[in-house]
């Protein structure tokens, strides 16, 4: 196989392809393992979810069994799930809160700040037996933007701020949104989807298949009546009717206008209901006063699909949702998916939230059963052997749109050079 030959581009003909081997061979896969998933800033979890001093979560990061932990002293840690003794899971439940966590194997014993505490018959071992050497082991980078938690197995791989380029400002602008922070909402969806994890990464950004595949959604939404008329932008506003943008990194996101459709920030429609209008207008108000008309704007009549390559989306939509997926083979991969709430929503809203996000993207919501029978779908057609390419040329050599594959592009420059073993793309953008 040349991995040379894997993007086909030519600028000039506004062609570009990818071979549809990188959704089906093993050895690509392997190569995904060792140099993104074994080498970049990999998601890892919200602050909001250890809330208190020995509250923990288990999770397993690029196939590595992880937990992580508030310590005694309110850092927050992230472990390997393997004992420093014959190596057992330490940790063997998905959440809970503890000062100690002991190996049920030999019962080494540690604490919630990763010291081994406690041997039994540590007096049978020699002289040049150290405890404090045998702590349980981090993983070399753990780090955090705005609460949003993130690993990496790469001791060089660069800070995350830079690694993150212009997708903190998504990032912000989707955080400031609330004036006293974020929680996660109780209750996690995991499943699993049998296609390439690609194909989630590429969905997360897509607007393209939106209105043929979610065709029922906006039958019914659009039964419900527009609601109030969105507030007019400023003149001088750019791109309110959407955008399609790469943020380096292979990093990307779509923007696109709220205008039939839900924002519990804050943007009204009857699906809300009544009694939740002056709160969502209230806080309109004050994201004005706070950030000026324009990026209220943003905020409030806009919508975002945007994906923090390689695998973790994060869609400010009809709620705010985390959804990231770990592959477990070129075909498969197990999917998690949590929905953010501000700390200061009512619990009416923060329940027609949740209906909402639900209505759309939960597990028996109108659009994400659609998302995955058509990803499904492309996984059992890409066996074909006639067709050897997939089409990613929408929008080449012009100023993009919502429903352009600018960032598309972007994410597979970035994948191909990782797959060669180089960290960074020779360019982001078309």
């Amino acid at each position: 196989m040349n991995l040379n030959n894997l993007i086909d581009e030519d600028w000039l003909g506004g062609v570009f392809r990818v071979h549809r081997s990188t959704f089906t061979s093993a050895e690509i896969a392997a190569l995904e393992q060792a140099n993104i998933f074994q080498r970049c800033w990999l998601y890892l979890g919200h602050d909001s979810e250890l809330p208190n001093a020995g509250d923990f979560r288990r999770r397993t990061v690029a196939g590595q069994p992880l937990f992580w932990v508030r310590g005694s002293d309110g850092r927050v840690r992230a472990f390997y799930n393997s004992c420093t003794h014959w190596g057992a899971n330490v940790c063997r439940v998905d959440q809970g809160n503890a000062e100690v966590f002991q190996c049920f194997y030999h019962a080494w014993t540690f604490n919630n700040r990763g010291d081994l505490v406690s041997v039994p018959d540590e007096a049978g071992y020699g002289e040049g037996f150290c405890k404090e050497a045998m702590g349980l082991v981090s993983p070399p980078r753990v780090d955090n933007y705005r609460g949003l938690y993130f690993v990496s197995f790469n001791p060089e791989v660069e800070d995350l701020v830079s690694y993150l380029a212009e997708a903190k400002d998504y990032i912000d602008l989707i955080l400031d949104q609330s004036e006293e922070g974020w929680r996660v909402v109780p209750g996690t969806q995991k499943y699993s989807v049998r296609a390439n994890w690609k194909m989630f990464s590429l969905n997360s950004l897509d607007n393209y298949h939106v209105r043929p595949l979610h065709s029922t959604f906006f039958k019914y939404t659009e039964s419900l009546g527009a609601g109030d008329p969105p507030v007019s932008p400023p003149n001088d506003f750019p791109g309110t009717q959407g955008r399609a943008l790469s943020l380096r990194n292979g990093h990307g996101v779509d923007v696109f206008q709220s205008l039939t459709r839900a924002r519990p920030i804050a943007h009204w429609h009857p699906i809300l209901g009544e009694d939740s209008k002056e709160e969502i207008r209230s806080r309109r108000v004050r994201l004005v006063e706070k950030f000026g008309e324009e990026r209220a704007y943003l905020m409030c009549n806009t919508n975002r699909l945007m994906l923090v390559y390689p695998n973790f989306a994060l869609h400010d939509i009809a709620g705010v949702s985390l959804r990231y997926f770990e592959p477990t083979g070129p075909d498969y991969m197990e999917v998690t998916v949590q929905t953010l709430a501000p700390v200061d929503e009512s619990a009416g809203l923060l329940n027609r939230r949740l209906e909402n996000f639900l209505s759309f993207l939960g597990p028996g919501g109108f659009a994400h059963p659609d998302d995955i029978e058509a990803m499904e779908s492309a996984q059992l057609g890409f066996r074909a052997s006639g067709p050897e390419w997939i089409d990613a040329s929408r929008g080449m050599r012009r100023e993009g749109t919502a429903l352009d594959e600018i960032h598309v592009r972007a994410f597979w420059r970035q994948w191909h050079a990782n797959v060669l073993g180089r960290a960074k793309a020779e360019r982001d953008h078309d």
